[in-house]
C-alpha cells in the first residue's frame, strides 16, 4: 500500500478543480495548437509543433501527478478535531522569539503549501516542530543557517 498524502477538504476540493481545468481547458488548447502546427508543412523541422507536443508531454505528465495524489489523499476534516495541541489542519499564531514579529500558519498537506499565503506542509521542520505542542509552549527549528525560536500565542481550527 502506496503511502497516503494528508490534505484538507480545501486542498483536495482545489485539486480536483485544478485537474479538471486542466483536461477541460489547457487540454483542447494544446491539441489546437498541435493540429495548427501540423498544417505547416513538414514535422521535421517544425519548431511550433516540436514545441506544442513538449507542452502535451508536460501537460499529461502533470495531470497524471495530481491524479495520483488524488488517489494517494487522506483528507482529514478539522471540524472534528478536538485538541489543544498543534495537529494537521489547524492555524497557529506564532511569535519569533528574535524580534518579537508575529506570523501566522496553516499547516497543510505539501500539494496545498503555499507560505506566502501562510499555508506549510505538514513535512516542513516548522510544523514538524510545532506538531503536538500547545499555547504558550516555545519551539526551536532547525534551519540551514541557524536555529529560529517561536512561542505558540493560539491554535485555531
Amino acid at each position: 500500500m502506496e503511502n497516503k498524502i494528508p490534505m484538507t477538504k480545501e486542498g483536495y476540493q482545489s485539486l480536483v478543480k485544478d485537474v479538471q481545468h486542466l483536461k477541460r481547458i489547457e487540454r483542447p488548447k494544446i491539441i489546437e495548437e498541435i493540429s495548427v502546427a501540423r498544417e505547416h508543412g513538414d514535422l521535421s523541422e517544425n519548431a511550433e509543433f516540436d514545441a506544442a507536443k513538449e507542452k502535451q508531454f508536460l501537460l499529461e505528465k502533470k495531470i497524471a501527478q495530481i491524479e495520483q495524489n488524488l488517489i494517494k489523499a487522506e483528507v482529514i476534516d478539522t471540524a472534528t478535531i478536538d485538541t489543544e495541541r498543534v495537529v494537521f489542519g489547524v492555524s497557529v499564531h506564532l511569535q519569533d522569539e528574535e524580534d518579537g514579529k508575529t506570523v501566522n500558519y496553516k499547516i497543510v498537506g505539501s500539494d496545498e503549501a503555499d507560505p506566502k499565503k501562510g499555508k506549510i506542509s505538514v513535512n516542513s521542520p516548522l510544523a514538524r516542530a510545532l506538531i503536538g505542542k500547545e499555547v504558550d509552549e516555545t519551539v526551536n527549528v532547525k534551519l540551514p543557517s541557524d536555529v529560529k525560536s517561536y512561542t505558540i500565542l493560539e491554535i485555531n481550527f
